[in-house]
């Protein structure tokens, strides 16, 4: 019994840890983590100048130090990518959300010049009202563990400001 009172308390004190340090985020600055995720896909390998494929993903954000802004969130996307030639095009959608269950909704996509772009689109609680723009930048790729799948890192970093 003591020990299962002692399990709740600490998982009272994590989540209330967690609503602090929402908190506490200032309501305008910029953010900068890193999300890590785990992908499968569907491909269309016409031929290796041509080729396309549907994606899924799941991952997390972490930031660093722990405690930034998107710090510790699970995330969920569908999107595609098509390469011709030398031209490489890709959209994506992800749901997030947070330790509060607050979520975001973000689009991403390839920028004229090459990079990739992010767009919150819609929030709820906390990020009801967010603007936040950014890049991308990919860390990987890292090798392939199952035939299908990827798996990748990128550093995101931009700025926000909240409702």
């Amino acid at each position: 019994m003591k020990r299962n009172l002692d399990l709740i308390a600490l998982t009272v004190l994590a989540a209330a840890a967690g609503a602090a340090l929402a908190a506490d985020l200032p309501k305008e600055g910029s953010y900068d983590y890193t999300a890590c995720w785990t992908a499968v896909r569907n491909t269309i390998a016409f031929s290796k100048e041509n080729n396309a494929f549907t994606f899924e993903i799941i991952g997390a954000n972490r930031t660093d130090p722990s405690g930034g802004m998107f710090d510790m969130e699970s995330f969920h996307c569908v999107g595609s990518q098509a390469v011709f030639g030398k031209k490489v095009s890709s959209i994506s959608t992800c749901e997030s959300v947070d330790r509060d269950g607050d979520k975001r909704l973000t689009y991403f996509y390839t920028g004229s010049d090459g990079k990739y772009v992010r767009e919150t689109v819609a929030g709820t609680g906390k990020y009801e009202g967010l603007v936040a723009t950014g890049t991308v930048k990919a860390i990987g790729p890292f090798p392939v563990i199952k035939p299908g799948t990827y798996q990748n890192c990128n550093r995101q970093t931009g700025t926000y400001k909240m409702k």
